[in-house]
């Protein structure tokens, strides 16, 4: 009887086919889909949930055998099946203090039955990556009004650092809690719509869209003259009631050693304020308040020696 024998080199090609077939079935058994969002809020607990879709696609995939994992930090860790449906694996993983970013890729063991006998196989995702936003800018209570009144803004996350800017003009911003700021409406143009965002360590946010409102204000008197020392007080009169959290006349001057005068915010639900002016070192200039009126009140100042 005669037997043809199969050449070494023959069978090194039947396995390179072989190995060559498992490996483009590979890719056709599973479908993996993250279901981890690339953002997740901040929560107290820093627990967060990993989800993957595991869509089988192939036949020969023995039942019972897909065990689904995380690799994170060096660790593998274990998925379990969830409620909301029988392909969808989670996992509550709890990120180490300090973290800010979760960088991870699932795993999928499993066994396939080929030539009769089953074989295990994994099939794994590319690395993803999911940012914890420490802040969160929920709301804008107000999206229009005059200039100098304070505008508050809720959400999460907030730090002293955070400055609400209106366009590309930074305003003065007031740090209240994590939780909410609030900010003064800048000496800018009236009748127009401005953009609102939070600048700061977490970066920078879109808050909302803000509307400046036309006001006018009085003044008197119209005019100081001061010897150093001396006081004087100063009336401003706004026509309609000041809104929640005050109103802010950002008064400024040319001459900032001859006079000393402290900040004007009309308190809320008020129409007017008077602040008392000394007379610092000799000089004349004027007090500036911009953003009323035509666009700007100028109240001349002069201050002489003793």
């Amino acid at each position: 009887m005669h037997t043809n024998r199969i050449s070494p080199a023959r069978k090194i090609l039947l396995s390179l086919g072989a190995l060559l077939g498992l490996l483009l079935l590979a890719g056709c058994e599973f479908q993996l889909t993250n279901l981890t969002p690339d953002t997740l809020p901040e929560n107290p607990s820093q627990i967060y949930t990993l989800s993957l879709r595991v869509t089988q696609k192939a036949t020969s995939i023995v039942a019972g055998s897909v065990d689904p994992h995380v690799i994170i930090d060096g660790q593998n860790l274990k998925m379990n099946k969830s409620s909301l449906g029988d392909d969808i694996y989670e996992l509550d993983y709890q990120l180490p203090a300090g973290r800010d970013e979760m960088i991870y890729y699932y795993l999928v063991n499993y066994r396939i039955e080929a030539n009769g006998q089953e074989v295990d196989r994994e099939s794994y995702t590319e690395i993803r990556h999911t940012k914890i936003i420490r802040r969160n800018v929920l709301a804008l209570l107000a999206n229009r009004g005059p200039v100098g009144a304070r505008i508050s803004v809720l959400g999460r996350g907030f730090t002293p650092q955070d400055v609400v800017y209106v366009d590309d003009t930074a305003a003065r911003t007031v740090f209240e809690s994590p939780n909410a700021l609030s900010f003064f409406v800048p000496a800018l143009d009236a009748n127009k719509n401005y953009k609102i965002a939070l600048n700061g360590a977490a970066g920078n946010s879109f808050v909302g869209t803000f509307r400046i409102d036309p006001s006018s204000l009085q003044v008197s008197p119209s005019s100081l003259t001061l010897r150093t020392g001396e006081k004087q007080t100063l009336t401003f009169t706004v026509p309609n009631a000041a809104p929640a959290g005050g109103l802010l006349l950002d008064v400024t001057t040319d001459v900032p050693d001859a006079v000393i005068m402290p900040e004007v915010v009309v308190p809320e639900g008020q129409t007017g304020i008077s602040v008392t002016v000394e007379g610092g070192k000799a000089g004349s200039g004027s007090l500036f308040l911009k953003g009323f009126g035509t666009g700007e009140i100028t109240i001349p100042i002069t201050v002489t020696a003793k």
